[in-house]
């Protein structure tokens, strides 16, 4: 598992100077503070960043190689690394992401989806750890930059690489795909995500099938949500293909037996003769269905069902997303990392099952991306809201004031703030005892402010 200096020269448009001096490793960075010594350093010119300003950097930290844009060249002056020069600094660093993942004897699962692919990804992740070597994309490392760095975290005993593979725009799935090329592939759900770029529903199906796509041409295995009405309609004619969900007949069958008072579900899986039940240590019917999809990949690897339910123990939410937060007297919800349509209902809906407080509040930022439908979409939400009995609806963010106006029409009491100061200061005057609360909104909102405003105040 090193990278050789035959695999440099097979990145296309590469030219090497200095190729006597070259080392096998398997260190490779973007970071000039990251690099060790014999480290591979690849100079990426990203938006806010040009990585060519840090090569001196990367070098006096141990870098033994440098990638390179053609144009730099002539401004370096070293006879005592490896300079590799390339059309395209980013692109180079795919394609030997590509090399070293063909090098992997282990399998590669890809994961996407507009809801819960992160969380999808840490449960199928510490299921398998239970039987195998596991690494697993690490923070938001779910792009073009970040598939790759996470291949290259992989070493030769690791026998499971799970990768979460992001996008919102198209080709940008297609593209990580041909890099990772997996052996199985999820798709958690087609929603409404990213519409700015992707349009619409079919157009994100259109963007996350590429997965499925580049896996099956790989002769590789699908998981399928049947219970999501695009996935199985297109679905229908795939071959090497495994489905899962909570309706009809899939063939790994999920089914809620219960929801506790604060929130959790019992979720009995059915898989041919294997049956069996467990208390899920999460919060809502999205996370059991996140578990069920987790959980027909494990079943698909062999894993027992003792060691599923032994897994299972430990599972934790990724950080802001349906994060559960008990405080003194109140339950706080952490579901700031990101918002669209389909998860902030379903963050609603869990809320209004919760009976272990009797008051229930909503703070509710915008939802980002969503182009010409944002108005449509956020007013959507009234609906679920009108249908339950909040104790206080709260407002921020330009598109929220849609919300909040269809709202008013409907004769349901909101507040609506125009500026972060004027709802700071309102949810220190609320009590919040006997309470859960939801705060929830897009990442550029910025609402884990108001989480630790409320985490500081009750302790």
């Amino acid at each position: 598992m090193k990278i050789t200096i035959n695999d440099l020269f097979e990145i296309p448009s590469s030219v090497i100077y200095n190729p006597d001096v070259f080392s096998n490793t398997n260190k490779v960075v973007i970071n000039s503070t990251l690099a060790k010594k014999n480290s591979i350093f690849f100079a990426i010119k990203g938006d806010k960043h040009d990585g060519h300003k840090f090569i001196e950097d990367a070098i006096l930290t141990g870098a033994k190689t440098i990638v390179i844009n053609k144009e730099y060249y002539k401004n370096i002056k070293s006879d005592n690394v490896v300079i590799v020069a390339v059309d395209d600094t980013t692109k180079a660093f795919g394609d030997l992401a590509r090399i070293y993942r063909k090098k992997l004897n282990g399998a590669v699962i890809g994961i996407t989806g507009s809801n819960g692919k992160t969380t999808t990804k840490d449960f199928v992740s510490t299921l398998l750890s239970e039987q195998f070597n596991v690494v697993k994309t690490e923070a938001n490392n779910n792009n073009h930059i970040g598939v790759p760095l996470t291949i290259f975290n992989a070493k030769a005993n690791t026998e499971i690489l799970v990768l979460e593979e992001g996008t919102n725009h198209f080709g940008e799935i297609e593209y990580i795909a041909s890099i990772s090329l997996p052996d199985f592939a999820l798709i958690t759900n087609i929603g409404e995500s990213h519409l700015e770029f992707l349009k619409n529903k079919e157009g994100v199906y259109k963007e996350k099938s590429a997965l499925f796509s580049y896996t099956l041409l790989n002769g590789g295995k699908i998981f399928v949500n049947s219970d999501d009405p695009i996935l199985k309609e297109k679905m229908k004619d795939f071959k090497n293909k495994v489905t899962y969900g909570f309706k009809g007949r899939p063939n790994v069958k999920g089914k809620i037996l219960g929801i506790t008072p604060d929130g959790k579900s019992k979720i009995e899986i059915t898989m041919q003769d294997v049956k069996f039940s467990i208390d899920l240590p999460v919060l809502g019917q999205s996370n059991a269905s996140n578990f069920l999809a987790a959980v027909a990949i494990a079943l698909n690897l062999d894993l027992t069902v003792k060691e599923i339910k032994s897994a299972a123990k430990i599972l934790i939410p990724a950080k802001g997303r349906l994060e559960a937060k008990p405080l003194k007297d109140m339950l706080l919800i952490d579901d700031t990392y990101n918002s669209n349509p389909e998860s902030s209902k379903a963050a609603i809906e869990l809320v209004a099952k919760i009976k272990l407080y009797k008051n229930k509040f909503l703070i509710l930022g915008d939802m980002f991306e969503l182009g010409r439908q944002s108005k449509k979409m956020h007013e959507s939400l009234s609906e679920i809201i009108i249908k339950h009995n909040f104790n206080g609806v709260l407002l921020i963010g330009k598109a929220m004031k849609h919300l909040h106006n269809k709202l008013k029409k409907e004769k349901q009491i909101t507040i609506y703030c125009k500026e972060r100061t004027e709802l700071s200061d309102l949810i220190n005057k609320l009590d919040l005892s006997e309470s859960v609360v939801l705060i929830k909104g897009s990442r550029g909102m910025k609402m884990e402010q108001f989480v630790k405003q409320i985490e500081n105040g009750n302790k």
